[in-house]
């Protein structure tokens, strides 16, 4: 009898014990589980914030610059953002925080060759003589090219200027100098005569 209860009181007793150590395990996977989970997710929110870094958009200033004696733009647009030619800045472009390798942007623009012409005005009231100003508009001419938008320094995205050049030549920069200025990174002059023949 003492031999049966010592072996019953033994055998319950290691049962105890397996039991215990069953739910020890089990209670260190769920731990386990949960600290997996709580660093992928970490790691997740972590790839998320670099992605929204990367893709942050910022609105800027737009302007043109004409280089071409004689001529005038008389609108233009940049990725259809559309502005004023005539000097100054206009409101707003998209563009990235992080300058993108390969980035370009499209760029649309309507010139008038002649500026400076002589358009006869109305005799009675103000404005010009319509069918001279139906005349003059006839000549005006609009381009698009597709240009290669430099890189910028970190932090140092300003408004995005486009030159006009001669031969039909666009250049954009974000730089933050002033058209001008030694650093500033288009070079060529104001007011420059369109050649008789453009490079190919």
């Amino acid at each position: 009898m003492y031999e049966v209860t010592r072996f019953m009181t033994d055998s319950f007793g290691g049962a105890s014990f397996l039991f215990s150590l069953r739910g020890s395990v089990v209670r260190f996977i769920g731990k386990a589980r949960t600290v997996v989970k709580c660093l992928c997710g970490l790691l997740g929110l972590t790839l998320l914030g670099c992605t929204f870094a990367e893709n942050k958009m910022v609105a800027g200033n737009i302007a043109a610059i004409n280089h071409v004696e004689g001529t005038a733009i008389n609108w233009f647009s940049v990725n259809g953002y559309r502005a004023h030619g005539g000097g100054g800045s206009s409101c707003c472009i998209i563009l990235p925080v992080k300058w993108r390798p390969g980035m370009k942007v499209d760029v649309e623009w309507e010139v008038d060759p002649d500026r400076f012409a002589k358009i006869k005005r109305k005799t009675i009231g103000f404005g010009f003589d319509e069918e001279a100003w139906a005349s003059h508009k006839a000549k005006f001419q609009q381009y698009r090219v597709t240009v290669d938008v430099p890189e910028w320094p970190e932090r140092k995205l300003c408004s995005l200027n486009v030159h006009f050049l001669t031969c039909k030549r666009v250049e954009v920069t974000t730089s933050c100098s002033i058209y001008g200025q030694p650093d500033y990174p288009v070079k060529e002059p104001r007011h420059a005569k369109e050649p008789a023949v453009c490079p190919k």
